[in-house]
């Protein structure tokens, strides 16, 4: 693309700072790589992709919604290998999610370069409203704000805000060659009757003035899928060209193309209307296809970034969420964009550019807890001061977690987890945690939002005394809470905590310190499926993806701590008898 939107030229800045390369930095220039690309190159939750090019480097910023801090930007060399990097939405004054519902948040970032800046714009999502479905009526009341931020480093300190907008989501910035800058973003129609999805809307930003200046124009109305969102505009060989997602988020996603010889349309659509998508193909493993993005490599190839997801084959949920996708494109003779069969099937496998292999260290399976900051791949829930939640100071070595409010509050809550970016895991904890009442728990849990998770926790009450069970939250069920019987504990030990998930499967263990040698585990077989978008009732918003991490709730207020001294995480091929494993063979114990 012959456009400063996507990607930078020669003089674009790398990273200021570098983790330290198996490929070296130093001596002799990496050969090409020859190996394909394997999708997703995100794995996990890392929806709604963006994808610019500055200089060599590569930046993707996915969807965050609920999660704090807010948007993940993933760094490449050379489009096969991907770390992530950066979370630029990180303080109060840039973003409050406090209050946001489930899945609302930080929506569809799209990240630019031009100036010698990078442009960050997103929406935050306030209240999600009535969703549309087949028979929904009345109006859908949304409240959605559009804003902007800055950096002259993708790893630096980004700019306050500026609110653009709020008549929709999914914004984009294009930056024109003549220099003038345009916002477009999906229209939302709240009116009863109307088609939600109104078209894709283009103003005009100034930089001087800092606002959204001139007229509001509906450029595009949509194709026969609806759900028209996730524009993009690029400028090639004198054609604007729009990128937009139809269809909805679920299993009728697709990716449409269409162009104009002018900015403001009429946009004529591409002949065979949608570029990429997988509603017609359940055989292919990527589905759900859409919402994407395009960049040109140094060398004028052109790849394309996109959501997918890859269902449990015999449940047919997401449980990883919507991943990251890439695959290489071609122009054809027409001025049209094609996949490279003509096909337009995501693919799980795709030729990587000729570009200089770029690995990164591989990321540590156990996190100790030794540094004063969290590690990166961990996230919490929604207040940007991270203070009243946890502590990684109070005492060395252990990250504590202070006991807040309920499991799934809206407001705060004591939760710290990573993403599930695998089908098959094991992951383990080990929490120091005395309760005096039944009013105070903390343990491991597998979470998706405040209506699906499993916790195996510790709490305590006037009988029992200390005691482990499990709470599920089951959105599918007529009774969506249900526990565990309580298992006895002795007090003043610490407890080891641990989790085997195979596809659907979920198994909990325990091991108290110094007391039991072996795992102990629990008789219930959990269903992991439902820590997906599509375990729900109607209406519901569902756009992230399963979590597994720590939690400590303290419902009378007095903030009672529970410290854990490290948390394991590893990803693993399929187990059939998983609690038939010894445990010393695959996971430490302390």
């Amino acid at each position: 693309m012959k456009t400063k939107s996507r990607s930078g030229g020669a003089g674009s800045p790398r990273p200021a700072t570098r983790a330290q390369t198996k490929s070296g930095a130093r001596g002799a220039k990496p050969p090409p790589t020859t190996q394909p690309i394997q999708n997703p190159v995100l794995r996990g939750f890392n929806p709604d992709p963006s994808i610019v090019r500055a200089g060599d480097d590569y930046y993707i910023a996915t969807s965050t919604f609920e999660w704090f801090p807010g948007v993940q930007i993933h760094h490449s060399r050379d489009l096969v290998h991907w770390r992530l990097l950066a979370r630029p939405l990180n303080r109060a004054s840039q973003l409050n999610l406090l209050g946001d519902p489930d899945s609302c948040g930080v929506w569809a970032p799209c990240l630019t370069y031009a100036d010698g800046l990078f442009w960050l714009v997103y929406t935050d999502v306030k209240r999600y409203g009535r969703t549309t479905v087949g028979g929904a009526s009345g109006a859908s009341l949304r409240d959605f704000h559009n804003y902007l931020v800055t950096s002259p480093r993708i790893d630096g300190d980004w700019s306050d805000p500026i609110q653009l907008n709020s008549g929709g989501f999914d914004p984009s910035l294009f930056h024109d060659g003549d220099g003038r800058k345009y916002l477009v973003n999906m229209l939302w129609d709240h009116r009863p009757g109307n088609n939600r999805f109104a078209g894709i809307v283009l103003q005009e930003y100034s930089v001087k003035k800092r606002k959204l200046i001139g007229e509001r124009k509906n450029i595009f109305r949509g194709t026969p899928l609806g759900f028209t969102e996730a524009p993009h505009l690029y400028k090639r060989n004198g054609w604007y060209y729009l990128l937009t997602a139809e269809g909805g988020t679920g299993w009728g996603h697709a990716v449409a193309l269409a162009r104009s010889r002018k900015l403001r349309g009429p946009y004529e659509l591409h002949p065979e209307t949608y570029i990429l998508s997988a509603r017609h193909r359940p055989d292919v493993e990527l589905q759900r296809a859409g919402h994407a993005d395009l960049v040109e490599t140094q060398n004028g190839e052109t790849y394309m970034v996109y959501l997918c997801g890859r269902p449990l084959r015999n449940r047919g949920r997401c449980t990883l969420g919507r991943e990251t996708a890439i695959q290489k494109m071609v122009w054809g003779r027409d001025g049209w964009l094609r996949t490279l069969d003509g096909q337009g099937i995501p693919t799980s496998e795709t030729p990587a550019p000729s570009l200089p292999v770029h690995t990164f260290p591989t990321t540590p399976a156990r996190e100790d807890f030794n540094a004063p900051q969290l590690p990166i791949d961990f996230q919490w829930l929604r207040t940007p001061w991270p203070e009243e939640l946890f502590s990684l100071t109070a005492r060395p070595g252990f990250l504590r977690l202070y006991g807040r409010e309920t499991i799934g509050s809206l407001f705060r809550q004591s939760l710290v987890a990573r993403r599930q970016q695998a089908h098959c895991l094991s992951a383990a904890t080990v929490v120091d945690f005395e309760p005096q009442h039944f009013q105070q728990s903390a343990g491991l849990v597998c979470y998706y939002n405040s209506a699906k998770f499993h916790y195996l926790h510790i709490s305590h009450d006037e009988t029992l005394g200390k005691h482990l069970r499990v709470m599920s939250c089951v959105p599918d069920s007529p009774q969506t809470d249900v526990f565990t019987p309580p298992i006895a504990l002795p007090a003043g030990q610490p407890v080891h905590l641990r989790v085997e998930i195979d596809h659907e499967r979920l198994h909990f263990a325990y091991r108290v310190a110094g007391v039991d040698r072996d795992w102990r585990w629990l008789p219930q077989q959990f269903d992991a499926s439902i820590l997906s978008d599509e375990a729900t009732v109607p209406g519901q918003p569902n756009f992230t993806g399963a979590f597994v991490g720590m939690a400590c709730q303290d419902l009378a207020g007095t903030l009672r701590p529970a410290d854990f001294d490290f948390f394991e995480y590893r990803e693993r091929s399929y187990r059939a008898n998983q609690r038939g494993l010894i445990s010393r063979r695959h996971l430490r114990s302390g």
